[in-house]
């Protein structure tokens, strides 16, 4: 690595990563922010409206997400950033100033997109500047931010909200939580999205992408910032010749996605994304209410917890950093899909006996810290990784769909699972289709660590 400016190699995809930081913040902040909205907005008492409020960002999520690929290989990587910390910007104001039920979902929405945009693109652009040997592990910063933006949501929340008198389970309606707090919630994730906008301006363009386009000695020139000349001249020859061996000079779209040669990665990827969602981990974050009232804990005491459920979150993800390039990505993926099924199934058996109490929360804890260690970096790492240059954006803007498509799913379905077959029922459901990931990665899924993105073009696509 003494060849290499990690100065500027990590400064970058700092930068980038903060997409997650802001993707983690405003996906969970509506978590706290949810028992005191849902006072406002008199939805208590109908499990479509909260699931709808819950879900609507996952529907901006799939516009994101849809148009990001297009964007992202006309435009530039760098400038849908911008775009994208804008967005969140805007979003981050008006979610909390609306009155009426409709614009708060419309707000919401707007930051679903901006979610959308930046959960592929940054975990991409990092893979496209990162050297091969510690990509994993720069791709792996970006978790690092979600889940440091899911911490400081978490811990935002619990400073907000004024505390509640013991065994409150439902906010009075004209408390300063209800009226206020939830408001400030949300506008809270005004101060990183500037943060995010104003250090974009200062990052380059990915040199992939450069190359790609033809502009060789724009590309040439950050990768030489990155590891010196004799590694800009090899990184550029490589990719060249990937793209000279494939007849082609432009990006491929959704037509060359689809043909038979990109069949295979396509569907490991699109596999990936959605068990990343189907295993059921961010529900614990979307309805941590729900989950540790059954749990038998009240209102003030769920936000302790879900603090601490985002404390896990992070230091488990910093277990996946300096893991995923030594035991490498297809270990880490069984670990955790084998490890939740295993957790949920234990869970949803003492929902059944109505176990209630700290045993409980060790085992939300424990399958947080499964997950943040491994499905949660990893499935990033690899949607970012395993598709060739050509059509590198469209193939992570289509996981990307996959991903929140599932994720809609998933967090539309919780309350009416959890009201129709118990809490205890939801978790077996989780357990199975955790199980069912464990044999498909166990079958089908390639170990990439240490290899070149050239490489595994080479090992993923059937020429």
């Amino acid at each position: 690595m003494k060849t290499f400016n990690k100065k500027f190699i990590y400064f970058v995809c700092m930068v980038s990563a903060m997409g997650g930081l802001l993707f983690g913040y405003d996906w969970v902040v509506i978590g706290g922010a949810k028992p005191f909205y849902e006072v406002f907005f008199g939805i208590t008492g109908s499990p479509g409206l909260q699931g709808l409020a819950m879900s609507i960002a996952l529907a901006g999520c799939l516009v994101g997400a849809m148009v990001s690929g297009t964007l992202a290989d006309r435009l530039g990587r760098k400038p849908l950033l911008l775009i994208s910390a804008f967005i969140f910007l805007v979003s981050a104001y008006g979610t909390g100033a609306f009155q009426s039920f409709n614009a708060f979902l419309a707000a919401r929405f707007i930051g679903g997109i901006a979610i959308g945009i930046a959960s592929g693109l940054s975990p991409m652009y990092i893979a496209e500047i990162a050297p091969s040997h510690i990509r994993g592990k720069l791709v792996s910063l970006n978790q690092l931010t979600i889940v440091l933006g899911i911490l400081g949501a978490q811990v935002a929340n619990y400073l907000i909200a004024e505390p509640m008198p013991s065994g409150t389970t439902v906010p009075p309606a004209g408390s300063w939580n209800v009226l206020m707090g939830w408001r400030w919630m949300f506008w809270s994730a005004a101060f990183p999205a500037a943060l995010f906008l104003l250090m974009a301006l200062f990052i380059p363009e990915s040199p992939r992408w450069l190359a790609m386009k033809g502009r060789q000695t724009q590309a040439s020139k950050i990768l030489s910032n990155i590891g010196g000349e004799t590694y800009a001249n090899a990184e550029i020859a490589a990719v060249c010749n990937g793209e000279h061996q494939n007849n082609t000079e432009k990006q491929g779209g959704l037509k060359m996605l689809f043909s038979r040669p990109f069949r295979l990665v396509l569907t490991i990827g699109i596999v990936i994304a959605v068990f990343q969602q189907w295993c059921g981990t961010n529900v614990i974050f979307n309805y941590a209410q729900e989950i540790f009232s059954n749990a038998g804990y009240d209102l003030g005491e769920m936000l302790f917890n879900i603090v601490l459920t985002g404390i896990t979150n992070v230091i488990f993800t910093f277990v996946a950093i300096y893991t995923v390039d030594k035991l490498g990505r297809k270990k880490l993926m069984l670990i955790g899909a084998g490890g939740l099924a295993i957790i949920y199934a234990i869970l949803g058996a003492c929902y059944w006996m109505h176990v209630t109490g700290l045993f409980m929360i060790i085992l939300v804890v424990a399958a947080i810290a499964c997950y943040a260690m491994t499905l949660g970096p990893v499935t990033w790492v690899l949607i970012a990784e395993i598709f060739p240059t050509r059509v590198r954006a469209m193939a992570v803007a289509t996981c990307t769909f996959a991903l929140w498509t599932a994720s809609f799913t998933l967090t539309y379905t919780f309350p009416l699972l959890n009201t129709s077959l118990g809490s205890y029922g939801t978790f077996w459901i989780y357990a199975l289709i955790c199980s069912l990931g464990f044999c498909f990665f166990a079958a089908r899924l390639p170990e990439t660590k240490g290899k070149s993105l050239e490489e595994l073009e080479k090992e993923l696509v059937n020429k």
